[in-house]
């Protein structure tokens, strides 16, 4: 509201006075809020107190907020001073109907001296009537947003005034820019609350319990077909040995094949072939007495013992050395097992689900993996798909993935319509692990919050390149009966080493089969160089 009212029709009023007070005053309203409704109405009451441009009104094309404006066949007046409910509630034009029609169709302000003598004149909100019985004018100036007509700003003017038109209608203009501007802004507020809806229901699917059984997340035929196996085989005791690419899963499947079964409530142990020396295999596994070695003061359990009455999952089985093959084998058969420097025999009853990338069939055929293990462990193969093979569950993994990072790092990061398509094409060799790796990068990296597709390429991985001609060839398979070259463990520096693991995406399988390493003599020489 203005600090005071002033007759525009005094003789002696300053006009350029009053018009800086309206900007002044409209101003102060827009710093104080951007809701379009509150500010337009008041700009509206200004016009009239200070000004004398009586009746105002917003017409707006009834799509205009959804921004289909090009559809529209009709608008509506929206906002208005000087009105009654009923005056505003018959204030409905069709494109090119009267003044105000002409006004959306054309995007051409109009000048009505008199609207007695104007036939196009509809008389359609206030009768003749109700009008003052002077010579009235009608002013209409267009309401523009992106180019387009959208609206019309328009008022009534007693002809026979002190203050010049062209005046009023230099001040419309700058107050129907204002409008646009405003209900631009009311646009650009509802489609981005729009996008976060949509991207929070998203979310809220990727996190459905539904498609995100035992941490499962996805709907992909393959992955259901999986996990239909796996259910199928949860309650019994048999062996479950899990097959497929690295970075597919395995931990989460051997873990659900623990939740699904009657061992829920007992220990689940997990262990990592390949990140036991070969010494200690026998102590780690299934455990040793007191005085078993140098160091021994006090007995310990191995991680069978401590899976008893659970499940014990051994990731990378291929890598056991083909002496703890036979114990690993007996230990099985029996249910028994006996420590390290011990004599007696402790029963153990553990369920076991092993895992590999290596065909285990063929490395049977070269000697490097028993026979008879080889059948005790795959009595219920199940192959867990590449994420190239189950690509309907990107964008659900990806959101997910999205999440969690955003939660761990107090981000708000989120990915594009078209990003998501990039991510969805990328055959990922690596599998969910590279993804779930690089939108942990993306999410700490990113300088914004919405990432589009040109943002997102300088996150995704390159192609592998041939390896440089200074690196050692790739190791080639081994005859049957025969072993590797010994080899130090400091026969590899710790750049060629972090190299191998670049070069590969951080596949640590490629990367030690590129130094003609096998994965446990790889992760060996990382630990030993401080890089694990």
């Amino acid at each position: 509201m203005p600090p005071h009212r002033t007759d525009p029709d005094h003789p002696g009023t300053d006009w350029h006075a009053q018009e800086l007070l309206l900007m002044r005053e409209v101003m102060k309203l827009v710093g104080r809020s951007l809701a379009p409704a509150f500010v337009l109405r008041e700009m509206l009451h200004l016009m009239s107190e200070l000004l004398g441009l009586n009746r105002g009104r917003m017409v707006l094309a009834d799509d205009a907020l959804a921004g289909q404006v090009k559809h529209a066949r009709t608008a509506s007046i929206r906002h208005a001073y000087g009105l009654t409910a009923g005056q505003v509630a018959s204030g409905v034009y069709r494109w090119g109907e009267g003044i105000t029609g002409r006004v959306l169709q054309t995007g051409l302000p109009a000048i009505v001296q008199d609207v007695d003598a104007e036939p196009l004149f509809l008389f359609r909100c206030v009768p003749r009537s109700q009008l003052p019985p002077q010579t009235v004018a009608f002013l209409a100036l267009p309401i523009e947003v992106n180019g387009a007509t959208i609206g019309v700003l328009a008022c009534h003017r007693i002809r026979s005034r002190q203050r010049h038109l062209n005046d009023d209608l230099a001040l419309l203009r700058i107050l129907a820019t204002l409008a646009g501007q405003l209900l631009q802004l009311e646009q650009l507020v509802a489609e981005e609350t729009r996008q976060l809806e949509e991207r929070n229901a998203a979310l809220a699917r990727a996190l459905d319990t539904s498609t995100a059984r035992y941490g499962l997340i996805g709907r992909s035929p393959a992955l259901l077909q999986a996990l239909g196996e796996l259910e199928r085989v949860s309650q019994s005791q048999a062996t479950v040995l899990l097959l497929g690419e690295s970075g597919t899963g395995k931990e989460l499947f051997a873990r659900a094949v623990h939740l699904a079964s009657g061992r829920h409530d007992q220990p689940f142990i997990k262990v990592n072939c390949s990140a036991i020396p070969e010494t200690l295999f026998e102590s780690e596994l299934f455990g040793y007495e007191r005085g078993a070695f140098t160091g021994a003061n006090t007995a310990r359990a191995g991680w069978f013992e401590q899976a008893n009455g659970g499940t014990i999952f051994l990731d990378e089985i291929g890598e056991l050395p083909l002496a703890m093959q036979s114990k690993l084998l007996r230990t099985l058969q029996e249910g028994t097992l006996v420590r390290l420097g011990g004599t007696r025999e402790v029963k153990v009853n553990v369920r076991l689900v092993a895992a590999t990338n290596r065909d285990l069939a063929r490395e049977v055929q070269a000697g490097q993996f028993r026979q008879d293990l080889y059948y005790r462990l795959n009595v219920i193969p199940i192959r867990l798909p590449s994420l190239r093979e189950r690509r309907e569950d990107i964008r659900a993994l990806a959101l997910h993935f999205v999440n969690r990072a955003n939660q761990a790092h107090e981000r708000n990061v989120h990915l594009a319509p078209e990003a998501m398509a990039r991510l969805e094409a990328h055959d990922w060799p690596g599998n969910i692990r590279e993804l779930g790796n690089l939108i942990e990068r993306l999410v700490l990296l990113t300088d914004h919050t919405r990432v589009t597709a040109v943002a997102l390429e300088r996150f995704m991985p390159e192609s592998l390149s041939p390896l440089p001609a200074t690196e050692p060839p790739p190791a080639l398979p081994l005859p049957a009966g025969q072993v590797r070259d010994y080899q130090s463990a400091r026969s590899h520096s710790p750049q060629v080493l972090q190299d191998a693991l670049l070069r590969h995406q951080g596949n640590q399988t490629q990367a030690a089969q590129s130094l003609g390493l096998t994965l446990r003599q790889f992760s060996y020489r990382l630990r030993k160089a401080g890089l694990r």
